[in-house]
């Protein structure tokens, strides 16, 4: 018997090894198959780009917290094809923030009446509905989508006029001096930018909240600085932009909110960090707690910045300013080579302010009027709008200026270019090593050592 059941012994574990191989690829099968179900019926994304690229901007989730009611998407695309499972990826971000959020697929070939109703000219726009009010996108994205949905949560359309006549920053300008970004940040939140010229209108109309004004090149006529005081003898709300050089025509204005500006330019030593070569530049950079600096945290930029006095004029409170750090003071001489604050030429050192914000209380109406005072206009300018947090900083004033009304919420960034891997020599060294020789000595090693293993069992 033993003759019998020896040879057939070895012929099982002679299949033993086959047999645990098939059994192992099996398995293995079954685990692929299992992990690809699993993700078909339940999709799962983690954000592991450096600048979250493809998770919701904070700006987007501020957006959907002001949502008191449904909103319903509506994606002009058949569903199946690529176009549309793109755009379904993008509002899987607000899906996520947003649960309830409902999201159509329309084909336009199929629904051609609802297609036309909603004034849809291409494949892939997306109409989104709130509250009874409707909007079509023209263009697809983060930015696109969520400036749709703030002005859909606006009820109407507040509008701020802006000074122009005498050589101001332009509202509509697409000079690097002018304020066209803002202009179009502005009009994306639903609020409507009119260039304002005193000369003709010879008063700010009664409707007007806010008024927003930059130093002139030219000097303003009496008539019209007296407009301007007017407009804040009934309580209206202003942003002043200034800039070093003549207030050209606007003393009065400076006299009744009692502003004290200090000589020369801030010049500030910790704009080096940001990499700024000037040193004429304040860094606004620590944020007082107040309603005007909440959601702040970025470092704002102020090249070539006045400073001001913490004195204002009596009926008028400083509610809060923004200062510069201590390694800064007002230069008053020429900003080159080598320079150090003088004491006895006035040059005072930092913490100074470059932001004012003023408020008091008209008795007619017992209503808190507001003055913003920035000692620099060119960090909301088109070239200097981006750098930063001055966008933020920018948003945060005229948002406060608005008397506490909702809107003026910060978009999201316009999506930047991907920036390029840079490799130095030692790493692209390190990586080739790696690559071509550890890696491969590792599996090299691994084989011997697994063959000598079951040599020495056998």
């Amino acid at each position: 018997m033993k003759r019998f059941t020896t040879p057939l012994w070895n012929r099982v574990r002679w299949l033993e090894r086959p047999l645990a191989d098939a059994l192992f690829a099996i398995l293995l099968l079954a685990l692929v198959v299992t992990c690809g179900w699993l993700v078909a019926r339940h999709d799962r994304t983690w954000d592991w780009t450096r600048t979250a690229t493809n998770t919701l901007s904070p700006q987007s989730r501020v957006i959907l917290e002001r949502l008191d009611a449904p909103l319903r998407v509506s994606v002009f695309a058949d569903a199946r094809t690529p176009l549309a499972k793109a755009i379904g990826q993008l509002l899987a971000r607000y899906t996520e923030a947003l649960p309830e959020m409902e999201v159509l697929y329309l084909d336009p070939q199929l629904f051609p009446e609802q297609a036309r109703d909603a004034d849809v000219a291409l494949l892939g726009q997306i109409l989104l509905e709130y509250r009874g009010r409707r909007e079509t996108l023209k263009e697809i994205g983060e930015r696109a989508i969520s400036a749709a949905i703030a002005r859909l949560t606006e009820t109407r359309s507040p509008w701020i006029a802006v000074i122009e006549g005498h050589g101001e920053r332009a509202i509509d300008g697409e000079r690097g001096t002018d304020l066209g970004r803002l202009g179009h940040e502005l009009t994306d939140q639903g609020f409507l930018t009119r260039s304002l010229d005193l000369a003709r209108a010879q008063d700010v109309p009664n409707n007007t909240r806010l008024v927003m004004l930059s130093n002139p090149r030219l000097p303003l006529f009496s008539g019209e600085v007296q407009g301007l005081m007017r407009f804040l003898d009934r309580g209206g709300n202003l942003l002043w932009l200034m800039d070093p050089g003549p207030l050209n025509g606007l003393e009065p204005l400076a006299d009744l909110l009692g502003l004290h500006i200090l000589p020369g330019v801030v010049v500030d030593a910790s704009a080096a960090d940001f990499g700024v070569e000037t040193p004429a530049v304040a860094v606004i950079s620590d944020y007082p707690e107040h309603p005007l600096t909440e959601g702040l945290s970025k470092p704002a930029i102020l090249p070539g910045s006045l400073a001001f006095g913490s004195t204002v004029a009596p009926g008028w409170t400083l509610e809060t300013f923004l200062a510069t750090g201590e390694r800064s003071w007002n230069e008053t001489g020429a900003v080159f080579g080598a320079i150090d604050r003088d004491e006895v030429v006035g040059e005072l050192p930092g913490p100074l302010p470059v932001a004012l914000a003023l408020t008091r209380t008209l008795p007619e109406t017992e209503t808190a009027q507001r003055v913003a005072v920035v000692g620099d206009g060119d960090f909301l300018s088109n070239v200097q709008i981006g750098s930063h947090g001055n966008q933020a900083l920018g948003i945060g004033l005229l948002r406060w200026l608005n008397a506490g009304e909702e809107g003026l919420l910060e978009l999201p960034p316009l999506p930047s270019a991907t920036e390029p891997l840079e490799l130095s020599t030692a790493r692209r060294t390190l990586l080739g090593v790696w690559a071509l020789i550890a890696l491969p000595a590792i599996f090299l090693i691994g084989g011997i050592a697994i063959r000598w293993h079951r040599w020495r069992v056998q």
